[in-house]
């Protein structure tokens, strides 16, 4: 089957985009560079069409208690105009999806999955729906999804916006008008460690929006952002990407998402009792790693410690922001505090490398 493109696909094109399939789309892989546009969102602004992402949409007055039990944090909790990080997990404790949820009634949400999962978690979410009154809806095709992130962000967001958006905090939204269009829902998230906005809009729409929001940021710089620096940013910030941190395989517990998983909240989700069984089991844990030199440590690279392989690498690269060369991995529990030496096995030369707690983006 051919790859799928987004509604802005020609915009791409038009703009020098290099198109890659990723997650069964034709995507911008980059622009002008990876590097140009990494930086140009830490110190200004870059605008990512994530028009390929999923949106489910879950209604009826159990809506929320159907979420409670298929997701990890407390859903329950969630007030009308507020998104909400999650794990969805299976049967055995494994990590099916992350996804953002927000909460647009008492009776309405609407679930972001990620692209490569928007037809796995649809069919998991309507198999394992526990209230058969609940209307679950893939509406993936019915929206378009752009990222507005960096300093500037926000501003050039609320130039656009219906109502006021400047005072919402991180994780709120509204739903009102953008640059002209009604129906959209406008939220403070992201997935580049800056501030920003996601705007969620009618995909028949589309094109006129990405072309309202370049425009209004043309005087700060503003630039379209592909998929590699999309990756280079959310890895500086510590963020997981399903299928390299995250797997049906992997507990959140092992991947750091403790913070979301709210394993005592009442009734419990699926999976729950997977993962409080596998704790005391599970020795590979998330990592972050910081490689000394100028050896880059790629995804499926060996960790090893002592001449002995320990752990894998999931993600790796140079550090646009820093310079420095970064990686996330697995690796035994007993090897896993700050500080700790190892090496990664980057082609078959060693690169010695070091336990890091922090955020990348602070290292000097």
């Amino acid at each position: 089957m051919s790859p799928r493109r987004t509604p802005i696909y020609d915009r791409h094109v038009a703009a020098g985009g290099r198109m890659v399939e990723f997650a069964g789309f034709q995507m911008p892989v980059q622009y002008s560079g990876l590097t140009p546009e990494h930086l140009a969102v830490r110190s200004s602004v870059g605008l990512f069409d994530v028009s390929h992402m999923g949106e489910v949409r879950v209604r009826g007055t159990r809506a929320a208690q159907t979420l409670q039990w298929l997701l990890s944090n407390g859903v329950l909790r969630v007030k009308p105009g507020q998104a909400q990080y999650n794990v969805m997990c299976n049967e055995r404790g494994g990590i099916v999806d992350d996804t953002v949820i927000y909460k647009l009634a008492e009776d309405d949400f609407i679930v972001c999955v990620n692209a490569a999962n928007r037809d796995k978690d649809f069919a998991w979410i309507t198999a394992h729906n526990p209230h058969p009154d609940v209307s679950i809806e893939d509406e993936g095709d019915q929206w378009v999804q752009f990222a507005i992130q960096g300093p500037r962000g926000p501003e050039i967001t609320a130039s656009l916006s219906e109502p006021e958006i400047l005072p919402l905090k991180r994780y709120r939204f509204v739903e009102g008008r953008f640059a002209g269009v009604d129906g959209c829902v406008i939220a403070r998230t992201g997935y580049t460690g800056e501030d920003g906005f996601e705007v969620f809009a009618p995909a028949e729409h589309g094109v006129a929006l990405w072309d309202a929001i370049l425009a209004a940021g043309e005087q700060h710089g503003i630039v379209p952002v592909g998929l590699g620096a999309r990756n280079t940013l959310r890895l500086e910030a510590r963020m997981s990407l399903y299928g390299h941190e995250l797997s049906d395989e992997i507990s959140p517990l092992q991947a750091g998402l403790g913070w979301v998983t709210k394993l005592r909240k009442p009734g419990g989700f699926l999976g729950s009792d997977a993962i409080a069984t596998r704790a005391a089991t599970d020795d590979s844990v998330l990592v972050g790693l910081v490689i000394e030199g100028k050896r880059i440590a790629r995804d499926g690279m060996a960790v090893l410690h002592d001449g002995e392989p320990v752990g894998t690498v999931t993600s790796g690269s140079k550090s646009p922001s820093t310079g420095r060369a970064i990686a996330l991995a697995f690796v035994p529990r007993a090897l896993s505090s700050e500080g700790t030496p190892l090496v990664v096995d980057v082609r078959g030369r060693p690169a010695p490398a070091t336990v890091y707690d922090g955020s990348f983006l602070d290292l000097k």
